[in-house]
């Protein structure tokens, strides 16, 4: 499978199977080697008691994105450890964020995670850490080696 075929794929998958953001308005997407994109869309089932989208369900969009940047390299990973910040309230209803490569290791890799409004203005900044368990990401089909 080529590399776009198998991003297009695992975000269809990811989309499918992470019943939690699934159920939650959240879904990837774009996904390249090392980076993927999530939205999300609130209602009111996701305020808080202060009339603000809750953080929980921010920190749920940063870890779809993160999902889909953890496992673009075509093995399955999960994540180990995370760290969030959240420097804006969310009174938007529209949300994206942005997972980017910090640093890939053999076993482990670490993510930046950013939680954007609408207005472009950054609420969330997340560093994750993900753990790589050494298995295709679909046992069926390889991804192509990267030119070299």
């Amino acid at each position: 499978m080529t590399k776009d075929e198998f991003y297009s794929r695992a975000a269809d998958f990811l989309n499918e199977y992470d019943h939690f953001a699934k159920k939650n308005n959240i879904r990837i997407t774009k996904i390249r080697e090392g980076y993927a994109e999530a939205v999300f869309e609130a209602d009111d089932r996701h305020l808080n008691g202060l009339g603000i989208v809750q953080g929980g369900a921010l920190y749920t969009l940063a870890d779809l994105a993160f999902a889909g940047a953890v496992n673009s390299f075509g093995e399955k990973a999960v994540g180990m450890n995370s760290s969030v910040c959240y420097l804006k309230p969310g009174t938007d209803r529209k949300f994206h964020a942005v997972a980017t490569t910090l640093h890939r290791g053999k076993r482990t890799g670490v993510f930046s995670v950013d939680v954007f409004d609408s207005k472009e203005r950054l609420l969330v900044r997340a560093t994750m850490t993900g753990a790589f368990l050494g298995h295709p990401f679909f046992e069926d089909e390889e991804l192509e080696p990267p030119a070299k």
